[in-house]
């Protein structure tokens, strides 16, 4: 992975780049980057863009026992204002200039729009959807299966609240912690309540009839030493041997330090000097791809098992992913005193939260409903942007930062106002032209899969009572971890937060993990902007039906009782729902750039050809997952504000 230093990029091959820094500061930045990706100590689970993180599978964080706690971090907002737009009125204006316009509310957006707020900046954060939080995005539905958007909600509705993506986290909790969403939440001084637990439960081709265990490293080398006997064990233990000293070394760093210039010297180099000096003395087989037999590993249970926990960590299998992301997955197991997380009021309390970091400043608002058409680019730089509706321009003395996917930010410039930019476009795109039905994914950077999805509200008579908050199913691993439907996770969040569902419902979210390939349903695409076209077209909806299937079959291992037509509600979305209402090109779930491959592409940064444009999310350096979203979107903001009001920022930090 590269970063870049300057905005005048050189394009040298598929995605490289000379960016005309000096060579040791380069070398540092491009290092300390892998951190994006292994200083991930959370999950995220289905949608698109979403994340999901190893220790989530049941196997992760060490033991602890005992029943679910609730810590209370900071106060919250009423929970009236959870679910969507945290818009401060009195800083909700049409003024036409600001410092920094952000298009955007995901993960990455926020946190860049939250930091940049704490400065004394004025930004504007402008949302297509009428719901904050991009892919991590809450909404509610009634029981009659009418959905409410949050700014009507009232606190007396009797709802679901429905979770678009992530579901699963850790590292969120502790007062300290390598986790960069953490991080973000300190330095805005913003946060939501956590909910801690630690049981898991899996559903695997060598273990059909379940497990259900506390998670953490004793209780997973039972699992292997069941299922995959004595070799196993053995090979686990050689492989933490070798990869724990390098996770040690990795985690002394917080990736929300790094910045894409010289100040990284400052940053991170004189701040932890001893840290940077062990990973770039171990960069040569941190920065490699994740070898199973060059490591040793025979065992093939052991392969299995690890290749799943690849997948839900960033949507590629262990050989496509960064030793270092591994390493750190690998040292999870072993984490003292660790359990998982759950944000009370779901998803959209974490992106509340988040929002607050903007709209508690002066000058400062989100803003929903706005869809910006087009990013304004005068003299070489980007001024402001140009909404869809009515037209309206919004100028920015300082910065436009896109959260937007790379697709949709590359479009957000027209061709022929940046020779660089239009340069980086068909690098990474593959072609000219300008109709998205027409483009060539193909012959620029591929795409990983898509989800499938399933929202039900149900009777809580349906869930067990002692059943887990959330378990996954592999069916078969011969048929790949990436095949469609073959790996589902299935979430039941008012287990831990019962205020996600009226009382005497549960509220279910499950997902096939990042396997659903677009491509089956490009003859769809014609219905994507039309919702009575997509209800009454019979062939849709039983493709619908019978790609959720394997979700239905997966919730049934632990709940027999639901099944199709016994919920409520009762709502599927596809690749198709992506791409309509997350705005996700191909409904993809990110780029899919494995380490080391032989194309040479690496993630775009932060950083544009053109002066004044950032983008941020999982289509930059940071790849993809909830923390490393977070991650990208303080490297965004550090590129943009001073070393100085950076460091006072990170002081806030507690490693």
């Amino acid at each position: 992975m590269t970063t870049t230093t300057t905005t005048t990029t050189t394009t040298t091959g598929a995605g490289k780049r000379n960016f005309g820094n000096t060579a040791v500061v380069r070398r540092i930045a491009s290092l300390l980057l892998l951190l994006l990706l292994t200083s991930s100590r959370e999950d995220g689970g289905g949608g698109g863009g979403c994340c999901r993180r190893c220790s989530a599978f049941g196997i992760i964080l060490p033991q602890r026992h005992g029943k679910r706690r609730i810590r209370r971090l900071l106060p919250r907002t009423p929970l009236s204002a959870v679910g969507g737009s945290t818009t401060n009125d009195k800083n909700n204006n049409d003024d036409d200039e600001v410092d920094v316009v952000v298009i955007g509310s995901g993960i990455g957006g926020l946190s860049c729009a939250g930091l940049l707020a704490a400065t004394g900046r004025r930004v504007k954060v402008l949302e297509k959807h009428y719901e904050i939080g991009g892919c991590a995005h809450e909404y509610a539905v009634d029981l009659s299966g009418r959905t409410i958007p949050s700014s009507v909600l009232r606190d007396d509705d009797a709802v679901f609240r429905f979770e678009a993506g992530p579901s699963l986290y850790s590292g969120l909790s502790p007062d300290t912690s390598p986790n960069p969403l953490k991080h973000v939440y300190q330095m805005i001084e913003e946060e939501p309540e956590w909910i801690t637990y630690d049981i898991w439960g899996a559903y695997l081709p060598e273990a059909p009839e379940g497990y259900e265990l506390s998670i953490g490293a004793d209780n997973f080398v039972k699992i292997l030493e069941r299922y995959g006997g004595h070799e196993a064990v053995e090979d686990w233990t050689a492989l933490s041997d070798v990869l724990r000293p390098l996770a040690r070394d990795i985690m002394g760093l917080p990736s929300t330090a790094l910045r894409p210039d010289a100040g990284a010297l400052l940053t991170l180099v004189a701040k932890y000097p001893w840290a940077v000096v062990n990973v770039l003395r171990r960069a040569s087989r941190i920065t490699k791809p994740f070898d199973l037999e060059e490591l040793g590993v025979k065992n093939e249970f052991l392969k299995n098992y690890l290749d799943l926990l690849a997948f839900l960590l960033q949507g590629l299998p262990a050989d496509r992913t960064l030793t270092a992301v591994m390493a750190y997955m690998v040292e999870d197991f072993y984490r003292e005193d660790a359990v998982m997380d759950f944000p009370r009021g779901g998803s959209g309390a974490m992106m509340s939260a988040l929002a607050r970091g903007v709209t508690k400043r002066e000058g400062c608002s989100v803003e929903v409903s706005r869809a910006v058409k087009e990013v304004i680019v005068e003299d070489g730089r980007a001024v402001g942007v140009r909404l869809e509706k009515g037209g309206r321009t919004i100028r920015a003395t300082e910065a436009v930062v896109s959260n937007a996917d790379l697709y949709h930010t590359f479009r957000l410039v027209k061709d022929g106002v940046h020779a660089g930019f239009d340069a980086e476009r068909k690098l990474y795109l593959g072609s000219e032209n300008d109709d998205e039905e027409d483009w060539n994914s193909e012959r620029g950077v591929g795409f990983c899969k898509s989800f499938m999805h399933l929202h039900l509200g149900v009777s809580a008579d349906l869930i067990p009572e002692d059943a887990p908050p959330q378990w996954t199913v592999v069916r078969d691993w011969s048929l790949g971890i990436d095949a469609p439907g073959n790996v589902v996770v299935v979430s039941v969040p008012s287990k831990l937060d019962p205020s996600l569902a009226p009382p005497g419902y549960h509220v279910v979210h499950s997902y096939t993990a990042g396997n659903e390939p677009y491509e089956d349903w490009e003859r769809f695409e014609h219905l994507i902007h039309d919702a009575a076209a997509r209800k009454s077209d019979a062939a849709y909806q039983a493709f619908k039906a019978e790609r959720a299937q394997p979700i239905w079959d997966a919730i049934a291992k632990r709940a027999p009782g639901v099944r199709p037509g016994a919920a409520v509600v009762e709502q599927v979305a596809t690749p198709i729902t992506h791409a309509r209402f997350l705005t996700r090109y191909r409904g993809n779930y990110g780029l899919a750039i494995a380490p080391g491959n032989k194309e040479g592409w690496t993630f775009p940064a932060v950083t544009t050809p053109i002066k004044g444009l950032y983008r941020c999310g999982d289509s930059t350096t940071a790849g993809i997952g909830v923390p490393a979203v977070a991650s990208s979107g303080a490297q965004c903001a550090n590129a943009i504000m001073s070393v100085w009001e950076q460091l006072k920022l990170n002081s806030k930090i507690r490693m």
